[in-house]
């Protein structure tokens, strides 16, 4: 047993002084207890403030090497659609080594921001061209090796995309290395399942249709079928232009189409929903899902802000994913989710009930969205679940006049990540002190991949 002894942690009760807890080998938490006193062989994370770490329920890895390439304006109207571009002709140049290389930098920052595990949207499978390499799984294993070598929890999701636009498009150039059938899909799938099934006990696989505009609609009941118990994760209606495009061609909004049309229910995570009528924002929270928010990527991007009021009013689920890569920082999305709807609504505190610290409604929605969206046994403190820990440093200035709750308000509103002081995931040490334990070697890596990309860009 490993134990580590908090003078100040959030339990699922509420905050609690003394706190010890203990978790095993496979790395579950076996006890938890307050009040109590500290033994000879815990940790003592003194001024540390202990907490659940949450997951990252949705990421692209390899967009972490475009970040700052694609903030000037060009000759039209900059987009979704135009920053597309540039990222099709990036991955291009992707081997197998650059991925491994520039997912494990991205996993080494979502560690050191408070992240325990990471939900891997994964859509580049082959080769430029289109060519799937010897090992149909190729790209996944890249993936596999950065999430072993920095310790993150890993939920992966292979992509299903076969068309490049609504109505059957054909896939050309960058997104050649996306495309399958559902015949190949299908053997892409079994390929990563047995990577993963050889991996860390606490991984864990699911599928992705990419979107509704990439697919068919038979595939998408052709790729659900591969996974009976989830988890089940779909880009929906981030763009206003994807909402025409999909209601031309399917009849209906993209949203109101999959809930109609697909056995929606407490496995998926519809990433993003942007773009929803009132009626459609009801019946998903209503549907158990999780809505996937991306807040900074969103707001980079331009996608627009996602209708929180009005789906937590219906008693919907969210968590929250670092998608583009383009700044991982856990407190920064919570903060930028909660300033979206600020803007949206002109007011204060906007998605925090009356009386409550919007901080902790926040943080705790995306501990039970993470989780849930990953099929991961995490997102608290708790004998039985797995020790996704986060400690932040209670000595900090942003927190020193802080208590109770107002210690995330501090986090999220006041400060930055720069507060993480220690992060296990299942249990794994990965982040002490602030820093991750592999970070010289990965920054290494990343620096000279990124030098070849550069010269051959």
């Amino acid at each position: 047993m490993t134990g580590i002894f908090a003078h100040r942690a959030l339990l699922p009760e509420g905050w609690a002084d003394r706190v010890r807890l203990t978790f095993d080998e496979a790395g579950f938490i076996t006890s938890v207890e307050s009040g109590a006193a500290a033994q000879a062989t815990d940790m003592d994370l003194g001024s540390g403030i202990l907490l659940p770490a949450p997951a990252n329920l949705h990421s692209h890895a390899f967009q972490r090497a475009m970040a700052g390439m694609t903030e000037h304006r060009s000759g039209r109207q900059d987009d979704f659609w135009s920053w597309r571009t540039l990222m099709y002709r990036f991955l291009d140049l992707l081997t197998p080594d650059a991925v491994e290389a520039i997912a494990a930098l991205a996993y080494v920052e979502m560690l050191e921001a408070g992240y325990a595990a990471v939900g891997e949207f994964h859509y580049v499978h082959h080769q430029p061209g289109g060519a799937p390499y010897d090992d149909i799984a190729r790209l996944s294993q890249s993936i596999f090796a950065a999430a072993a070598s920095t310790g993150i929890g890993l939920t992966h999701l292979p992509v299903l995309c076969s068309h490049g636009g609504a109505g059957g498009a054909g896939l050309t150039g960058g997104q050649l290395r996306f495309g399958c059938d559902s015949e190949r899909f299908a053997r892409l799938f079994e390929a990563a399942s047995d990577a993963v099934r050889d991996g860390p006990a606490d991984w864990a696989i699911g599928i992705a249709p990419h979107s509704l505009r990439a697919i068919l609609p038979e595939q998408l009941t052709e790729a659900v079928a591969l996974v009976p118990d989830g988890p089940i994760h779909i880009h929906i209606a981030e763009q206003q232009k994807e909402v025409r495009d999909v209601e031309a061609w399917l009849g209906a909004r993209p949203v109101e189409w999959l809930l109609d049309h697909a056995p929606v229910d407490a496995r998926w995570c519809l990433v993003h929903a942007t773009h929803m009528s009132a009626a459609e924002t009801r019946a998903l929270a209503q549907s158990g899902a999780v809505a996937g928010l991306c807040p900074i990527t969103e707001a980079n991007l331009g996608d627009g802000a996602f209708n929180g009021r009005l789906y937590l009013a219906d008693g919907g689920r969210f968590g929250v994913g670092s998608d583009s890569n383009i700044r991982i920082a856990l407190s920064e999305e919570l903060r930028q989710l909660e300033y979206s709807q600020r803007q949206r609504h002109e007011a204060r505190n906007v998605l925090a009930a009356s009386d409550r610290s919007t901080g902790r409604l926040l943080y705790g929605k995306a501990l039970d969205g993470g989780a849930r969206a990953l099929k991961r046994d995490s997102g608290a403190l708790a004998a039985g679940l797995l020790a996704d820990l986060v400690s932040i440093d209670g000595d900090a200035l942003a927190l020193c006049a802080l208590s109770d709750d107002q210690i995330l308000d501090g986090w999220i509103f006041a400060a930055d990540d720069r507060l993480v002081r220690d992060v296990w995931s299942a249990g794994r040490h990965c982040v002490t002190g602030g820093r991750h334990r592999m970070r010289d070697a990965v920054d290494g890596n990343y620096r000279r991949v990124m030098k070849a990309l550069i010269e051959a860009l």
